[in-house]
């Protein structure tokens, strides 16, 4: 994986919570359905952007350093959909605001490795092309921005 920036697509050979994908890309018997980005958009504030690339991005997306429901929509969307299926639930933590899910993060992750596939496209400035990317698929698991 590339310690750069760039999009990054999310390949799924099992399909969690039984969503509609009849619209999504297949290939070799894999789904797409999320992209990411890394690192984030420029911030309004004149702050430097997170300096995360891809390499780091992805990692924390297949459960390294801690990953969480919390900082990844992609692993919050599929707990939800396959908590009943893997035995866990969304709990709030610390103060209330942040979310995990606890014990169920190890399963996600062995899930993740199991049947997920990643891959991505270099590019200097991606936050130009994650709005089209998702305007331009089918992307179930993208529920922030669909």
């Amino acid at each position: 994986m590339p310690a750069e920036a760039g999009a990054h697509g999310w390949w799924f050979r099992e399909i969690p919570g039984g969503i509609d994908v009849s619209g999504c890309e297949q290939r070799d018997g894999w789904t797409l359905l999320y992209v990411g980005i890394s690192p984030g958009p420029p911030r309004a504030d004149g702050k430097p952007q997170n300096p995360q690339e891809l390499r780091k991005r992805i990692r924390y997306h297949f459960g390294a350093r801690n990953a969480s429901a919390d900082g990844s929509t992609l692993r919050k969307s599929l707990g939800v959909l396959l908590g009943d299926e893997l035995g866990f639930e969304l709990r709030r933590v610390g103060s209330g605001k942040r979310q995990t899910f606890a014990g169920g993060e190890a399963v996600l992750t062995q899930w993740m490795a199991e049947n997920a596939t990643v891959s991505w496209v270099l590019h200097p400035e991606p936050w130009f092309l994650e709005t089209k990317l998702i305007n331009a698929l089918d992307l179930p698991l993208n529920f922030q921005d669909n």
